[in-house]
C-alpha cells in the first residue's frame, strides 16, 4: 500500500489516518495481552482529577484549620507551657581559697552552713583585722542570685581577694512545666580559688593577742596593738590590733545585736591599730634620732649632756621668766648610749634644737632624719587601709595656726611629741633599720616573699651605738623589767606619750629587737590612752608575751 503519493514538481504532504497507523489487535494474534500489547490507550477522565483536586482542598483546608486552632486558641496554653520547660542557667560557685598560717595551720577555711551553702570559718579570736571578712552571694526576693561572687572586703580576705576568689563556672538546666529538672550540664567549670600562705605563726599571733588584750582589759586602756616582725624579711609574724570584731559574725550578718555593739563601741573596734592607727610616738624615736646626728657629726658617742630634770631657755621678751623644758626626771650627766637608756629628754632637746655646747639639728634636719627612718611614708604592706605618719615643720604651723615655729616647737618634736604621728607598723619598720644595719625593710604578710626595701644613708657605727643605747635600756634602763627573761637577750626603747588636757593618759609603747647579738626579729607594742597614774604598759605585755611565745615556739630562743 502506497502512503505518498508525488505530484510532479513538488512535494506534498498529506494526514495519516489512524487506520493506516493502528491495526485492530483482534487481527494480530500474536500479541501478548497479558502487557496490554495490541491495546488502544484510552485518555483519563476530567472527572477524576477534578476529584484529586477537591482530596487536595480539604486536606489543605484540614492543616489550616489545625494551625489555626494551634496558633489562635490553644496558642497562650502552649506558649505558657513552653517557657515553664525552660532552658535555666545556674551559677556553679568556685571553692574559695584557704588561708593557712606559715606552718600549714588552718587560719580560714571552707565548711558547709545549715543553708547549704559554703561558708568562711575563722581562726578567732585573735584574727580579726588580719584575716578581714567577705560578703557573700546575694538573691532577690524570688530566690534568684543578683551578686554571686564572695568578696572579701577587709583583712588579708580584701587584700588578696584575686588570688583566693577563683572563677565561678555555668551550669545549664532543663525543667519542667512542674520545676522538675529534665537534664543539665556544665557549660563551663569552676576554678576554685588558690591556698595563701601567711607569713603569720598563728602561736605568735594568739600570744601576742591574749597578752595586748589582757592588760588593755585590765588597766583599762582604750585599745592596743602588737607587732613581731623579721627584721631583715620584713615578714610579718604577728599583726594584732585589739579591741577586735569576729569575722565570723560579719561574714554571716549575725546576731545583729553584736554588730550593732561593733558599731557603737567607743573603742573603734574597727580600727586597725597596727596599721591605721596614728599615735605621738614619745620617746621610741630616740635611738633613730641619736643615729642621725651621730652621723651628720653633730654627736660623739661620749657627748653627754647635764639633766637636773630640765632645761631652761632665756626668753628675749622677758628675761625674768625663761622658758623651762621638763626631762621625765633628773638623770644627771648622761652620754648618748646612757642617755637612749633612762631616755632624757634634755640629752634629746639638745641635740635636736640645741642647747649649750651642742648646736642642734634644727627642725629641717630633724625631719630629714624621721623621713629617712620611715616615719612619713607608707610601709607598703599588703593590707588596705594603711595610714602614713606625719613630722610637723614651720609651714605646716603656718599654714594651720597662722603662728610662727618655735624652738619649743622643734624640742618637742625632738622627744616625738607636739604634733608628731607614727603608725605601730611605721616604727617596726623603723627598728628594723636600727637592727638589721639600715636597711628600710618593706613588712610583708606573706610568706617567702622576696625582700624589698631600701638601704639608708647612715653610719653604721651610728646604728650600732643607738643599738647598745637599747640593750642598756633594758639591762638598767627604762625596759629593765625585760631583764629577767635569762633565756634571751633584747634590746628595746620605751615611749610614754601624755595626752590630756591635764596630761592625765597616756599612750604606752615598747619597741625592740632579739636576740641583742644578732638580731633576728622586731616587736612593738602600742597600748592606747590608759590612765597616766598607771604603770604598766609596754614592757608588760612583752613580758607576758615572751613569756608564752617560749612554752608554745620554742624556736624563736634558739640560736
Amino acid at each position: 500500500m502506497r502512503l505518498f503519493r508525488r505530484r510532479r514538481g513538488h512535494r506534498t504532504a498529506r494526514e495519516i489516518a489512524p487506520e493506516d497507523i493502528l491495526l485492530d489487535a483482534e487481527n494480530l494474534p500474536d500479541f501478548d495481552h497479558a502487557r496490554l500489547e495490541g491495546r488502544l490507550e484510552k485518555p483519563v477522565p476530567t472527572s477524576t482529577y477534578r476529584g484529586a483536586q477537591i482530596i487536595v482542598v480539604c486536606m489543605l483546608l484540614v492543616l489550616v484549620g489545625k494551625a489555626a486552632h494551634l496558633e489562635l486558641v490553644k496558642g497562650a496554653e502552649y506558649a505558657a507551657q513552653s517557657e515553664r520547660n525552660r532552658l535555666r542557667p545556674e551559677v556553679i560557685f568556685a571553692s574559695r581559697g584557704a588561708i593557712v598560717d606559715r606552718n600549714g595551720i588552718a587560719l580560714v577555711s571552707n565548711h558547709v552552713g545549715d543553708d547549704k551553702r559554703i561558708q568562711r570559718q575563722y581562726a578567732s579570736p585573735g584574727f580579726g583585722h588580719l584575716l578581714g571578712y567577705v560578703s557573700y552571694p546575694k538573691k532577690d526576693s524570688s530566690g534568684n542570685y543578683y551578686d554571686t561572687e564572695i568578696k572579701g572586703l577587709s583583712g588579708v580576705e580584701a587584700a588578696l581577694n584575686d588570688e583566693l576568689a577563683g572563677v565561678n563556672g555555668r551550669l545549664l538546666v532543663e525543667e519542667d512545666a512542674r520545676g522538675r529538672v529534665q537534664s543539665q550540664g556544665t557549660i563551663s567549670p569552676a576554678t576554685d580559688g588558690a591556698t595563701v600562705t601567711l607569713s603569720v605563726d598563728e602561736r605568735a599571733q594568739r600570744a601576742l593577742h591574749r597578752a595586748v588584750g589582757g592588760l588593755a582589759e585590765r588597766i583599762p586602756y582604750m585599745g592596743g596593738a602588737g607587732i613581731l616582725m623579721d627584721a631583715h624579711t620584713g615578714e610579718v609574724l604577728a599583726l594584732v590590733s585589739y579591741p577586735e570584731f569576729d569575722p565570723n559574725i560579719l561574714s554571716s550578718g549575725t546576731p545583729a545585736s553584736v554588730i550593732a555593739s561593733y558599731q557603737t563601741d567607743s573603742r573603734k573596734v574597727f580600727l586597725d591599730r597596727a596599721v591605721a592607727g596614728l599615735y605621738t610616738p614619745g620617746s621610741i624615736i630616740k635611738p633613730m634620732e641619736a643615729a642621725g646626728a651621730l652621723s651628720d657629726g653633730l654627736i660623739t658617742p661620749e657627748t653627754t649632756v647635764y639633766s637636773k630634770g630640765y632645761i631652761s631657755i632665756p626668753n628675749p621678751y622677758n628675761p625674768s621668766k625663761p622658758s623651762i623644758f621638763n626631762d621625765w626626771k633628773a638623770h644627771g650627766s648622761t652620754d648618748t648610749r646612757a642617755a637612749i637608756a633612762v631616755s632624757s629628754d634634755a640629752f634629746f632637746y639638745s641635740i635636736g634644737g640645741g642647747y649649750e655646747h651642742i648646736k642642734g639639728l634644727g627642725i629641717e634636719r630633724l625631719k630629714y632624719w624621721y623621713d629617712s627612718f620611715g616615719f612619713t611614708s607608707p610601709t607598703g604592706i599588703e593590707l588596705f587601709g594603711e595610714k602614713t605618719g606625719f613630722v610637723p615643720t614651720p609651714k605646716w604651723k603656718e599654714d594651720t595656726f597662722n603662728e610662727p615655729w618655735r624652738l619649743g616647737d622643734t624640742y618637742n618634736t625632738a622627744i616625738g611629741q607636739y604634733a608628731m604621728q607614727v603608725t605601730p607598723l611605721e616604727a617596726a619598720r623603723a627598728v628594723a633599720a636600727v637592727a638589721n644595719g639600715g636597711k628600710l625593710v618593706r613588712p610583708t604578710i606573706i610568706k617567702g616573699k622576696l625582700p624589698e626595701g631600701q638601704s639608708i644613708a647612715i653610719s653604721q657605727h651610728a646604728l650600732q651605738v643607738a643599738r647598745e643605747g637599747m640593750r642598756q635600756a633594758v639591762t638598767h634602763g627604762t625596759a629593765k623589767g625585760l631583764n629577767d627573761l635569762s633565756y634571751v637577750s633584747l634590746a628595746a626603747k620605751t615611749g610614754t606619750a601624755q595626752l590630756g588636757f591635764n596630761n592625765e593618759w597616756h599612750n604606752s609603747w615598747l619597741v625592740g629587737f632579739f636576740p641583742y647579738e644578732k638580731p633576728k626579729y622586731v616587736f612593738v607594742v602600742l597600748m592606747e590612752r590608759g590612765p597616766a597614774s598607771n604603770s604598766l604598759g609596754g614592757v608588760f605585755v612583752m613580758h607576758q608575751f615572751l613569756q608564752e611565745l617560749r612554752t608554745t615556739a620554742p624556736e624563736y630562743f634558739q640560736e
